[in-house]
């Protein structure tokens, strides 16, 4: 489809062409063939992290002396790109990779970063962060799970919902208050978590609307003791600015797998419109078709340009949070409407989960809710008015 594959964007360069070549043979050979069963029983293998290890398609923007690649966001961005051409939902490297990971390497201390980061680029550590709570979503203010210091250790308790790779994590960063219940955001830290550690257990992975192959669990702590040395930056009370500066990141990886939905979303229903006839023609030859895809691929065309904007900012450390969230604000609300519009060109069978557009339809839905909904969305961007 020339109107948008014969795009390149102003972020990539030969290095990340040969990136994305990896990346797509890596995921036609790897993923692809098993997402059904993922599906099915609501996780990846766990050995498919150590095989993306091996690719090097692990914390590809972590530095190399941490065992990372050495990139930049851009390498972070054309592996979440691939990922969603061929509509994976289950993998929840963007987590791992492109959310969790930064937070170690821009706050961590040198023993944290030399203790954490090069199991992750292998694939023999997974990372998740823990924010949501039952009570608590986009208020991170609001979060009740503490963390008092003992000794040389501090004791956690609480709960926390909706946790991307909950299930397989071995090291998850969460969101505690080791301040008073009135201290604010000022009480607010990151604590480094192992999940062998006593006291911490696993809820039941929870059963969602879409993203069915993703491990989204409850996580549950019990007076979970950890060393001190596991509060992220070793200061109390840093956590909500670390929070807010790394936030904008998380929801430009949103929109970026918004983008890269879209964008396999239309090409599946192009290829589909153009086998599929009615009343002796294809379905593609009918105006109505093609009015409805040349509008979708235009509309696709914009948000692509927004989001090559903010890729670029952040990899020139220029990005604000306002138009990290205008990114995901306007990515994903395009996604729901493009998403269906594509879905309604299939018919009937696009209500068939064997189709790969009913389960993208699905797996849109918590786009606009997760990563702070886009009515917060809005809020921060009046914020900067």
């Amino acid at each position: 489809m020339s109107a948008l594959d014969d795009h390149r964007s102003p972020w990539m360069n030969e290095e990340l062409d040969s990136l994305r070549e990896l990346a797509h043979e890596f995921f036609a050979r790897e993923a692809a063939p098993h997402q059904e069963r993922w599906i099915q029983q609501k996780h990846v293998d766990r050995e498919f992290w150590n095989k993306a290890g091996e690719a090097g398609l692990l914390c590809l923007s972590i530095p190399e002396e941490y065992g990372g690649g050495g990139g930049h966001y851009g390498h972070e961005a054309v592996v979440i790109e691939e990922q969603a051409r061929i509509f994976d939902t289950c993998w929840g490297n963007t987590i791992h990779s492109a959310i969790t990971a930064p937070y170690i390497v821009h706050y961590g201390t040198e023993e944290q970063k030399k203790k954490f980061l090069p199991k992750a680029a292998t694939g023999e550590t997974v990372f998740a962060i823990a924010m949501t709570e039952p009570g608590a979503g986009s208020d991170l203010q609001g979060i009740k799970t503490t963390a008092r210091l003992d000794g040389d250790e501090y004791v956690i308790n609480g709960s926390k919902t909706f946790i991307t790779n909950g299930a397989q994590a071995d090291v998850i960063l969460t969101v505690v208050r080791t301040g008073d219940e009135g201290s604010g955001a000022k009480g607010i830290s990151l604590m480094l978590v192992e999940a062998d550690r006593e006291g911490f257990s696993r809820g039941r992975v929870l059963d969602k609307l879409g993203l069915r192959g993703q491990d989204t669990a409850e996580l549950f702590y019990d007076n979970v003791r950890v060393p001190k040395e596991n509060l992220l930056g070793g200061e109390e009370g840093q956590g909500f600015y670390q929070l807010m500066q790394q936030l904008g990141q998380e929801r430009l990886g949103i929109a970026v797998g918004c983008m890269g939905a879209i964008e396999a979303s239309l090409r599946e229903t192009i290829a589909y419109t153009k086998e599929r006839t009615a009343f002796g023609r294809s379905i593609f030859d009918f105006q109505n078709t093609k009015f409805e895809l040349a509008e979708c691929v235009a509309e696709a065309m914009a948000v692509r340009t927004l989001v090559d904007l903010c890729i670029s900012e952040l990899i020139a450390g220029t990005l604000d949070p306002a138009r990290a969230s205008m990114a995901k604000l306007i990515a994903s609300d395009k996604q729901a409407v493009i998403i269906d519009r594509c879905l309604q060109l299939h018919g009937g069978y696009g209500f068939m989960n064997e189709y790969p557009i009913a389960r993208a339809y699905a797996d849109a839905r918590v786009q606009r809710i997760y990563g702070g909904t886009n009515e917060i969305m809005k809020e921060l961007i009046a914020r900067s008015l």
